[in-house]
């Protein structure tokens, strides 16, 4: 038998106060998977958790903040014992409600206004929450100066080696003429979260309490037909400061756009600070996490560590080289970036 076909959906199944009408796998990875359920009370997505049972109770217990602020996210269907997950020999599985909509388009102005006011939301409903006692939370807050640091110097040695070789690869070759800008970028970026506006934004997220998506874009929403905005993919849900949804985001945005937009970037902005408006230190943290080459050293990473098994020399290439160019189009946004933050922000 196939990993899939051992995996205990029946029992999980039978754990809840539903029919079973039907049952179709979505996506199968060893340690996560998801299945489509019928019932003939709709639709329900079973899905097994990759975290362990202490983190899945810090991100339930984020949901029903998040939820009870005023966020719309997939309701967690509880056991016949009032369980919100069932734990199968140490694997956990929930069962959400699927919600019917679409995902929505970056092209489209009034879309892209409610994704963005959607993240500003998001991040004013987290506010108030600190992880329960008996949970293990996810939590980057504060650690990004060494956690970049220690990216950054990791794919140096890469280049180091590299730059050392007496023959390199067409990558090689690329990597010893393209790294030492966005070397040099990387340092610029930490040494400027060293500064009093990241230190100050993080003590006060510990003080009121903050949360991150992580992944808050497009695919991971659903507009439903009566226009409300449903969140997505709860799993890596972390104590953080928003600065890095932001970060993320915009360069899913821009991804799709092909490149930096100055004035897609100002549309952005206001739509942000129309919910949840952030003052001109936080700006420069969000200014200093997109100064930090973050696609570039992950795609250097993805290809140093070959972690897609499936993918090419060729098609590490082609990312890597897509990656160096989009990073590049930011130069004149990071030029610039203090007359295109919105400072009247009571307007």
């Amino acid at each position: 038998m196939t990993a899939i076909q051992n995996e205990p959906i029946s029992i999980v199944l039978d754990k809840y106060p539903i029919s079973v009408q039907g049952i179709k796998n979505e996506s199968y990875k060893d340690k996560k998977g998801v299945w489509w359920v019928s019932t003939p009370q709709g639709q329900k997505i079973l899905k097994k958790i990759s975290n362990s049972e202490d983190t899945l109770k810090h991100i339930l217990h984020a949901v029903r903040h998040l939820t009870a602020n005023g966020v719309m996210i997939p309701r967690v269907n509880r056991t016949r014992e009032g369980a919100e997950y069932v734990n199968i020999n140490g694997t956990c599985f929930i069962l959400i409600d699927a919600i019917e909509g679409r995902n929505p388009s970056y092209s489209s102005t009034a879309e892209l206004a409610k994704v963005v006011k959607g993240l500003a939301k998001f991040h004013k409903a987290s506010e108030g929450f600190f992880p329960v006692p008996d949970s293990k939370p996810k939590i980057h807050l504060g650690i990004w100066i060494d956690d970049y640091s220690q990216q950054l110097e990791d794919m140096n040695s890469f280049y180091k080696n590299e730059l050392s070789s007496k023959e390199n690869n067409p990558i090689g070759k690329f990597i010893v003429n393209e790294f030492p800008v966005f070397y040099e970028r990387g340092h610029k970026a930490i040494s400027g979260l060293k500064g009093k506006e990241y230190k100050d934004w993080v003590e006060s997220a510990r003080k009121h309490g903050c949360l991150c998506h992580q992944d808050f874009a497009a695919g991971n929403l659903i507009i439903t037909g009566a226009g409300d905005l449903y969140v997505l993919d709860t799993d890596s849900l972390t104590v953080d400061i928003p600065a890095r949804d932001i970060r993320k985001l915009l360069n899913k945005i821009m991804k799709k756009n092909g490149k930096w937009d100055l004035e897609l970037l100002k549309k952005i902005i206001k739509y942000y600070q129309s919910e949840n408006p952030l003052s001109p230190g936080q700006w420069q943290v969000v200014k200093q996490d997109l100064m930090f080459p973050h696609l570039f050293i992950g795609a250097m990473n993805k290809y140093y560590y070959k972690r897609d098994k499936e993918w090419s020399s060729d098609k590490y290439f082609q990312r890597i080289r897509e990656m160096a160019n989009f990073e590049k189009t930011i130069t004149p946004i990071l030029v610039n970036f203090e007359s295109i933050v919105p400072y009247e922000r009571n307007e």
